[in-house]
């Protein structure tokens, strides 16, 4: 029993240093794009390229990450997507223009889309169903420390006059020595492999996309759409919002990071409240504290309004950890990957739909219209979630 522990608890740390290194170095573009701006002399449309090639390269090959590791392995892929943004990073260094930079964000995109879905898919079968919330609560947590880590780390590290090549440099190395540390951790406990045998190759080609429930999966999925939008949405306009309440620029940024800080609390707590109520009810709960949340915000003065951010962000981000733990429960065991993936191409989806939908209601109506209209959002997205089988409940610590 205590072998069979550790190996959970290697199989959990492997997946979480993977989001950890992935996550954060996602987010440090967000610190390190206004730096490239300032050094090649860049405007708002060529930063906006940047990030669309980053984005894009993600969202095309995060279904492929699913179908390709049926074949390859989640191991030998996550390794992979770590080397590849690692690589990526380094070659941000020797970067003399616009169009090589583009090529480097997209080398960095690449490899980032090769992370979620398997090391959730690892994580799903490395855990049985009363524990596998939890740790996927705790896989999703991770994720956002690696932003506040790296992000943090960059901003600090070029503010005492490092160089933001030096900085960029060690993240990207860093990346390359986690590849290789994650692997060989999954390996010694024969996790995330892949046998391609005929006796594995029938029963795929038997259970085609391996989807058990239809009806609870599509469910599933339009809820993670709407629920994604919100997230992306509101953390997006956020700071535009604190500052129509008269904050100075520079501290209504520090609301994102107050957000994260509490995204990052949510998505290990409501982890165990999904395992403790059940997929429907923690999802419920959750969605009415957010919607009940950013009105709270909306109608508080400023002061108010940041202590209510992290308490907020707890609600808006931990939803995930609701959503994707039933995942593994809607699918065929030999189509886990592949459903991870179809979901976080949802995600991924929604995620670029969502900030401009909400963007182009911002113009016509106002912010405070559009915060009220993500509240309302937040409650759509409830009904599709209770087409889950009662069985997919049943699922809880008891």
């Amino acid at each position: 029993m205590m072998q069979l522990d550790s190996r959970r608890k290697r199989i959990l740390l492997s997946a979480c240093g993977a989001h950890i290194i992935q996550d954060g170095l996602g987010a440090s573009l967000y610190v390190l794009l206004p730096v490239l701006a300032q050094a090649f002399g860049l405007n708002y449309a060529q930063i906006g390229l940047l990030r669309s090639v980053n984005n894009g390269a993600m969202a095309l090959l995060e279904m492929s990450s699913g179908f390709v590791s049926e074949r390859l392995g989640e191991r030998n892929l996550l390794a992979f997507g770590l080397v590849c943004a690692g690589a990526g990073y380094v070659a941000l260094t020797f970067a003399e223009g616009l169009w090589v930079l583009a090529v480097c964000l997209f080398v960095v995109g690449v490899g980032g889309a090769f992370q979620h879905a398997l090391s959730s898919s690892i994580v799903s079968n490395g855990f049985e169903a009363d524990r596998r919330r939890s740790a996927l609560g705790l896989y999703n947590a991770s994720g956002d420390a690696g932003k506040l880590i790296f992000t943090g780390l960059f901003s600090l590290a070029t503010g005492v006059g490092i160089a933001w090549q030096s900085v960029v440099s060690v993240f990207g190395i860093l990346a390359i020595i986690g590849a290789a540390a994650i692997f060989f951790m999954l390996y010694a406990v024969a996790a995330g492999s892949r046998r391609a045998s005929q006796e594995a190759t029938a029963t795929r080609l038997l259970i085609g996309w391996g989807i058990r429930d239809k009806v609870g999966f599509t469910g599933l999925s339009i809820a993670v759409f709407f629920d994604t939008a919100i997230q992306s949405g509101f953390l997006t306009f956020l700071a535009f919002f604190i500052t129509a309440k008269e904050v100075p620029l520079g501290l209504a940024t520090l609301a994102v990071t107050l957000t994260l800080v509490g995204g990052m609390l949510g998505k290990a707590a409501c982890g165990f409240l999904a395992q403790r109520i059940g997929t429907r009810g923690a999802f419920t709960l959750v969605q009415f504290l957010t919607a009940g949340g950013i009105i709270a915000v909306l109608i508080a003065d400023k002061t108010m309004a940041f202590v209510l951010l992290p308490v907020l962000g707890v609600f808006l981000q931990g939803s995930t950890s609701v959503t994707y733990s039933v995942v593994s429960e809607l699918v065929h065991v030999e189509r886990v990957s592949r459903g991870f993936a179809l979901i976080y191409s949802v995600s991924s989806l929604s995620g670029l739909l969502g900030p401009i939908f909400f963007g182009l209601l911002g113009d016509k109506f106002g912010i405070e219209t559009t915060m009220l209209a993500m509240a309302g959002v937040s409650i759509l997205a409830i009904p599709p979630i209770m087409v889950l089988r009662p069985q997919v409940e049943t699922h809880k610590s008891g």
